[in-house]
C-alpha cells in the first residue's frame, strides 16, 4: 500500500502548471527558491518535466536555446530578488537573440508589497528593459491566463522573451478549477504592401538580402532560403557581436559598396549595419525594410530618409513570398546570376593557408585545428548542433566550422552561456552531435552546468580552448597601449578537464594537434557529458581581407 496523499484545493500554482502542459510545454529550466515552491509541488505529476540548475542564468540560458531551436518558447522559472535578478543578463542575451522564451518569476508576497518584504524586488520593471512585455499577476485567477498570453506573445511577430511576476501568496491561493487555458491562434499575417517589392527586386542587378538574429533560423530561415533561390537573391544572416566584422561572412563586406538593392527581412538598422549610415551601406542604392512590427520601420524611416524605398509590415512567410515574385527580368537573369555567384564565393572565401593547414606534431593548437577536427563530426549528421561561445577563441569557430544548425552568444556579445545551452540543446536533438566550444574565461561562468547535465543524464561534448586568459581584451591591451601594459587579462592554466571530472562527466587533456581527433571520437562515445580541455596558442580572432592583409590573418603570435 503506498502512502496517503492528502486531497487539496487547486491552486493558482496547479492552473500555471497545467497551462504549460496545454500548450506543449514538457520542460521547465528552473532553480528552487522559498517563492516557487508550490510550482515544484504541481510539477511533482504533471507531463511537464523539471530540469533544475546550479545558477538562475542559466536556467534562462537553457529556456533561450530551446526556443531558439525548436521556435516556440521555452520556459524559465525563478524565484524572488536576487535569483530573478541573477537571471537578467541572460534575459538581456535572449532578447538580443530574439529567442521566444518565457521567464516566470516568483515574487515576495503581494499582501506585503511596498511593506519591505522579503526579498521584495520591483521584477516587472527591471525586466521591462529588455522584454517584449513583463507585469505582475494579483489575483489567483489571472495566473493562468497570464501564463497563456505570455507564451503567446513571446512568439508572435518579432519573437522575444516575456517576463511574468507571481507573487507567491498569488501562487499558492485557491482557484475554482487547475484546468489549463489553450493560447489562441494568432491572427493572420497582412503582409501589407509586399507588391510592392517585387518590381525593384525585378529590376536589379546586384541585390542583397540580409536577415536578423530570428529570421536567420528555423522556420522563417527556411522560407527564406527557398525564396531567395528562386528569386537568385544572395542572402545572409547578421547574427554576431562583431556585426560585418563577423568571420562567418567571409569577404561580403567588401562587396556591400556594389549593392543596388538592400532588402532587410527582420534586420534592424543596429551596430552590426552602422545604423545604416554610408559606408557600409552603399550611397546610392536603395533599400527594402520588411518586418512584423512597426518599431523597426519607424527607426528605419529615420535613418535612411530618402534612400528607404518602402518600409513594409509582414511576417518572414510572407515576406518569402513577395520575395519569390522578385525574379529577374530575362535581361537581367544573366548578371544576376554572376552577382549571386560573387557573394556566395565571397561568404565561403577564407585563406588558402586554412585549407592547406597541417597540423603541427608539437606544441599547443591553433584553433584551426580544432576545427578540423570537428568537421566530419558535424558533418556525417544534418541533425547536429554546435554552439559558440568566447572571445577570439569563438571567432575561429565561427571562422573556421559550420554546422547544421549553429546556436552562438548572439548581438548581445554576452559570454558564458554556452554550456548551460548545449543541455536544451541535448533535450531537442536527444541522438545528434551536440558539441559546445568555448574560451577558458567562458568556461568560468557556468562550468557547474556539468553538474547539472550528469544529474539529467544529458550527454554532450564540450571543448574548452585554454590559453589562459582573457584573450580579447588582451588583444585590445597590446593593440591600443603596447605590449607593457597588459593588465587583468591573465588566468591560471586550470586543468579544466580535472574539474569536469569532479562532477562526475568525462574529462581530459589536449595538448597537441595530432591528438584531437581521437579525443574527439572517444568524448563522443562515451555516453555522458565530456570536456575536452584543450591547450592552445593566444591567437588573435581572424581579419578576413582579400589580397595581402589575407596572411595576417592566420597569424598566430599577433
Amino acid at each position: 500500500m503506498g502512502p496517503l496523499r492528502v486531497r487539496r484545493a487547486a491552486r493558482a500554482a496547479d492552473a500555471l502548471v497545467a497551462t504549460l502542459a496545454a500548450n506543449g510545454v514538457r520542460t521547465v529550466f528552473a532553480l528552487s527558491g522559498n517563492q516557487i515552491m508550490s510550482v515544484f509541488d504541481a510539477l511533482v505529476e504533471a507531463p511537464v518535466a523539471l530540469v533544475h540548475v546550479r545558477h538562475e542564468a542559466a536556467a534562462v540560458h537553457m529556456a533561450d536555446a530551446f526556443g531558439r531551436l525548436e521556435g516556440t518558447p521555452g520556459v524559465a522559472l525563478l524565484t524572488a530578488g536576487p535569483g530573478f535578478a541573477n537571471g537578467l543578463s541572460a534575459l538581456y542575451t535572449a532578447a538580443c537573440a530574439e529567442s521566444p522564451l518565457v521567464l516566470l518569476s516568483g515574487a515576495a508576497p503581494l499582501a506585503e508589497r511596498g511593506r519591505g518584504a522579503f526579498q521584495e524586488m520591483r521584477q516587472a520593471e527591471l525586466a521591462a528593459a529588455f522584454a517584449k512585455a513583463s507585469w505582475t499577476v494579483e489575483r489567483p485567477d489571472e495566473v493562468a491566463s497570464a501564463v497563456a498570453r505570455a507564451l503567446r506573445l513571446a512568439a508572435s511577430g518579432r519573437p522575444g522573451p516575456v517576463q511574468v511576476t507571481l507573487p507567491v501568496d498569488v501562487l499558492e491561493d485557491e482557484v475554482e478549477s487547475a484546468r489549463g487555458l489553450v493560447v489562441h491562434a494568432t491572427a493572420a499575417d497582412p503582409g501589407q504592401g509586399l507588391e510592392r517589392v517585387a518590381q525593384p527586386l525585378a529590376r536589379a542587378e546586384r541585390p542583397l538580402l540580409l536577415l536578423g538574429p530570428w529570421t536567420g533560423r528555423g522556420a522563417a530561415l527556411a522560407a527564406l532560403r527557398e525564396a531567395a533561390g528562386r528569386a537568385l537573391l544572395p542572402f545572409a544572416v547578421l547574427d554576431s557581436p562583431r556585426g560585418l566584422a563577423d568571420p562567418r561572412l567571409g569577404l561580403l563586406p567588401e562587396l556591400l559598396g556594389e549593392v543596388d538593392l538592400l532588402v532587410l527581412v527582420g534586420k534592424r538598422l543596429d551596430f552590426a549595419l552602422r545604423f545604416g549610415r554610408c559606408p557600409p551601406l552603399p550611397p546610392a542604392g536603395g533599400v527594402i525594410a520588411i518586418d512584423p512590427e512597426r518599431e523597426p520601420l519607424d527607426d528605419a524611416r529615420r535613418k535612411l530618409g530618402e534612400r528607404l524605398l518602402a518600409a513594409l509590415r509582414a511576417g518572414p512567410e510572407r515576406a518569402a513570398e513577395a520575395l519569390a515574385a522578385g525574379a529577374p527580368e530575362p535581361e537581367r537573369r544573366g548578371a544576376r546570376a554572376l552577382w549571386l555567384g560573387r557573394v556566395e564565393s565571397a561568404l565561403r572565401w577564407r585563406p588558402l593557408d586554412w585549407t592547406e593547414r597541417r597540423a603541427a606534431t608539437h606544441g599547443p593548437c591553433h584553433p584551426l585545428d580544432i576545427a578540423q577536427a570537428l568537421r566530419p563530426v558535424l558533418a556525417r549528421d544534418p541533425r547536429a548542433v554546435l554552439l559558440i561561445d568566447g572571445g577570439e577563441f569563438g571567432q575561429w569557430a565561427r571562422a573556421g566550422l559550420d554546422a547544421p544548425r549553429l546556436l552562438a552568444n548572439g548581438p548581445s556579445g554576452a559570454i558564458g552561456g554556452v554550456l548551460p545551452m548545449a543541455l536544451a540543446a541535448r533535450l531537442v536533438e536527444p541522438e545528434a552531435p551536440v558539441v559546445a566550444l568555448l574560451g577558458d574565461g567562458t568556461a568560468g561562468f557556468h562550468i557547474a552546468e556539468l553538474d547539472t547535465a550528469v544529474r539529467h543524464r544529458l550527454p554532450f561534448l564540450a571543448i574548452v580552448g585554454n590559453d589562459a586568459r582573457w584573450n580579447a581584451e588582451q588583444q585590445i591591451q597590446r593593440r591600443l597601449y603596447g605590449p607593457d601594459r597588459l593588465i587583468g587579462c591573465d588566468l591560471l592554466p586550470t586543468r579544466y578537464d580535472r574539474v569536469a571530472e569532479g562532477f562526475g562527466a568525462l574529462g581530459e587533456r589536449v595538448e597537441r594537434p595530432t591528438e584531437l581527433a581521437s579525443a574527439v571520437e572517444r568524448a563522443l562515445a562515451a555516453g555522458r557529458p565530456a570536456l575536452l580541455d584543450v591547450t592552445i596558442e593566444p591567437a588573435a580572432a581572424p581579419l578576413l581581407r582579400s589580397g595581402a592583409a589575407a596572411p595576417a590573418a592566420i597569424d598566430t603570435h599577433a
